[in-house]
């Protein structure tokens, strides 16, 4: 790996037009926008962000990587997804900290037990890898989760992916961002989009703060915000923004050796490569588009993951931290063409946005590129809301995630 440079990239000044301009300075924009110029040979690219790069949820997240989705759609581009991830490091010569240390998926119930034997066919069937542990096994893989048979919910068994793991979320940010940069993208930060160029069904650019941008193509990668920009241009997406909340301990002795998800008491809990414990649970459940949530969903995460984990209970919280969500009905991105011309939408991916960064980028990339879907995100068009061809993946998204 190369040392660290004074800057990462430069903060250029916009030019009057681009091929192509990605609104959304955060991990998939970031990924598209490399993508677009290392993949594709189109350069003459903007990422247009209106806070500074990777200030969204890209830094707002629990950086969980992992590909066991239960539909051949989702499971393809995830495990592509998990496959860049593999190579990411050498290939943006920048350590992401990407840490493989296994994902589990708890199961509580009989109805868990089904819905996780199922999910481990399924992704063997799709060459995901994916095992079955009983309690036992659990105990072994895990030992500091309660595995008691005296407690509100039993662990009756658990899926597990071995090659799933975490990353450094800014560490990502950063090496996309440079590499962009060096291939002459230019990523310009307090941009915010107030508008679009459009002539007739078209969209010819944008209009921002900092003047109108012209562009040939103009892809909206926002999350949370990808509504409100997507009316701008007299389109009504099928999306909801939601708070997400998660927090951190302070910094503790390494006693947390993969990452712990549970649907059925309802948390998720991994520990970071500094030492501090990070913890998630579900979506608070109204529209918002704050970067905060309610207190009593902190409350009943950290009580979750002290029936899971009994070890933790004088741990002190360190802070607390929301992002925005974009959720769609099947709980299934949207990346493709919009009925505008020349306007793309990357949005909907909910609480597994992190995850997919890598594909999302690449996929999006090509989209943008070519003005068509590559196979992996054809089955993600925003037609499928009307043709009634939905990826409902409320099941394996799991715990928001």
């Amino acid at each position: 790996m190369s040392e660290h440079p004074d800057r990462l990239w430069r903060n250029p000044e916009p030019k009057a037009g681009y091929d192509v301009v990605v609104v959304g300075g955060g991990g998939h924009g970031l990924a598209t926008a490399y993508y677009l110029a290392a993949n594709h040979g189109i350069r003459n690219v903007a990422v247009l962000e209106k806070g500074w790069l990777a200030g969204g949820n890209m830094a707002r997240n629990t950086t969980i990587i992992r590909s066991n989705y239960l539909w051949d759609e989702s499971a393809a581009i995830y495990e592509h997804a998990l496959k860049l991830w593999e190579g990411l490091s050498a290939e943006l010569d920048y350590d992401i900290l990407f840490s493989q240390r296994g994902v589990l998926n708890l199961a509580h119930t009989l109805q868990d037990v089904r819905e996780g034997t199922r999910r481990v066919h399924a992704n063997r069937l799709n060459g995901v890898d994916a095992e079955w542990l009983d309690p036992d096994e659990v105990r072994k893989f895990c030992p500091i989760v309660n595995t008691a048979d005296d407690v509100r919910y039993p662990v009756l068994g658990a899926t597990l992916q071995p090659r799933a793991g975490i990353a450094k979320h800014d560490h990502v940010a950063w090496a996309f961002a440079r590499k962009a940069d060096e291939l002459g993208v230019d990523l310009i930060q307090g941009c915010e989009v107030t508008g679009f160029i459009k002539h007739g069904n078209t969209i010819a650019g944008v209009e921002t703060n900092l003047g109108p941008i012209r562009a040939g193509r103009v892809g909206l990668a926002a999350a949370g915000h990808s509504s409100v920009l997507a009316s701008l241009a007299g389109i009504r997406l099928p999306v909801q923004s939601h708070p997400l909340q998660a927090l951190v301990s302070e910094l503790l002795e390494p006693v947390h050796p993969c990452v712990v998800m549970s649907n059925h008491v309802h948390v998720y809990v991994s520990q970071a490569h500094k030492g501090e414990l990070v913890m998630g649970a579900g979506i608070d459940p109204y529209n918002s588009y704050a970067q905060r949530g309610s207190v009593h969903v902190i409350e009943q995460q950290m009580a979750a993951a002290l029936e899971l984990f009994p070890i933790f209970a004088r741990a002190h919280v360190l802070r607390t931290w929301g992002g925005i969500v974009d959720v769609t009905p099947d709980a299934s991105p949207i990346i493709g063409p919009t009925p505008v011309d020349n306007l793309f939408v990357n949005c909907g991916w909910g609480t597994g946005g992190f995850k997919a960064t890598p594909a999302s980028g690449w996929t999006y990339a090509h989209t943008l590129a070519t003005g068509h879907a590559h196979p992996l995100n054809e089955p993600f068009a925003l037609e499928r809301f009307t043709t009634g061809a939905l990826i409902d993946e409320h099941g394996a998204a799991a715990v928001a995630h």
